[in-house]
């Protein structure tokens, strides 16, 4: 019989990959994470935050199709393939929906898109506009998937870059909260005495505040905007890692190798940062895989409110706020397709926490 020497980290990679609803999440979440860092080279809107706006095609259902005009504009401004990619293009190309278009002399005569049955506003535009007087380039059908919001703005583009704020704000708070959590923790654990007293009361009161009031405190403090939302969220949740870390480190502090540490004559610093953290990192990840969720879950709260991401900003909550009204109009997709991205996001999250729960415990 062989016998393997697999470490505890391969044995928990072995047990994460054997559980079917972990993996999926995590396939999930790096497929997600890569639109969000993609987002402008998917969307078929690449202009800035998707805010091509048509009020002719406004509420328009899923699969929705229209013929639009391009007319160039004499301003172009000067932008790299990266900051397009990234950032979104800063074109000032006017784009009009039409019915209908025919040239007459050197002007390009066209009718304005018109729903319910109306007749377009019929207006012409000169074809020096376009380049080398050639229009046809410019005339493209478009078809939006996902149906237009109440602007008349393509929401399948407004979904895809507004899942940079939902999903990156999942790591600010995350990172901020386990600095903080993990700091105050390990001092208080490691410490005891008048520490632990003075920590754990200012736990206890952080704690005892409800989590979104203390959010929109901070966020009202700080400003509304993109980058307060991600501080204000990450200063709330650093209580829950604090009291884990804290009770991790009371357990541990006394074991023979922390002994041996302190007789080997190891600063304190030391013994906490080399030798207590790195024992006690399973629970940290955990309680980190379920903040990713309750971040996500709290920004949208706020962009509901309309304290989160300004517009024209897009974010998941905000699209949920500005349509909510749609469910009893006859059109629940507009408000539903934001929210079932939420649900699928913050449900693999908590699925992959289940799973490295489940792979991280020694005991089976």
């Amino acid at each position: 019989m062989s016998i393997h020497n697999n470490s505890l980290s391969q044995l928990a990679l072995q047990k994460f990959k054997s559980n079917f609803w972990g993996v999926l999440s995590l396939g999930i979440v790096i497929t997600i994470g890569l639109i969000a860092m993609f987002a402008y080279v998917l969307a078929p809107d690449d202009s800035q935050s998707a805010n091509q706006m048509h009020l002719a095609i406004h509420s328009k259902k899923p699969g929705f199709k229209v013929t639009v005009l391009t007319v160039p504009s004499e301003v172009q401004s000067q932008q790299s393939w990266f900051s397009k990619a990234f950032f979104g293009d800063k074109n000032a190309d006017s784009e009009i929906p039409i019915s209908a278009y025919e040239v007459v002399g050197d002007h390009l005569v066209y009718t304005e898109f018109a729903s319910d049955g109306l007749e377009g506003i019929v207006k012409e535009v000169a074809l020096n506009k376009f380049p080398n007087n050639e229009y046809f380039p410019y005339i493209k059908e478009r078809r939006f998937l996902f149906g237009t919001d109440k602007y008349g703005r393509d929401l399948l583009s407004r979904i895809l870059i507004g899942s940079r704020i939902s999903f990156f704000i999942g790591f600010v708070a995350v990172f901020i909260s386990l600095i903080i959590g993990i700091f105050m923790g390990s001092i208080a654990g490691y410490f005891g005495g008048k520490i632990d007293a003075v920590i754990m009361w200012l736990i206890n009161v952080t704690w005892s505040i409800p989590t979104l009031l203390l959010v929109i405190a901070i966020t009202l403090t700080l400003g509304k905007g993109f980058w307060q939302v991600f501080i204000a969220v990450g200063l709330t949740m650093w209580v829950e890692v604090a009291r884990v870390v804290r009770g991790q480190v009371i357990g541990v502090k006394e074991m023979q190798y922390v002994t041996a540490a302190r007789a080997l004559g190891y600063t304190d610093f030391r013994i906490i940062s080399r030798h207590i953290l790195p024992n006690i990192m399973a629970p940290i990840i955990v309680i980190s895989a379920a903040n990713f969720a309750a971040a996500i879950l709290i920004e949208s709260g706020l962009s509901f409110l309309g304290i989160g991401a300004q517009p024209p900003m897009p974010s998941w909550g905000g699209m949920i706020k500005d349509h909510y009204n749609y469910i009893i109009l006859g059109k629940p997709y507009l408000a539903l397709i934001p929210g079932v991205c939420i649900m699928v996001l913050v449900m693999a999250f908590m699925l992959i926490g289940n799973a490295l729960r489940d792979a991280l415990d020694v005991k089976s």
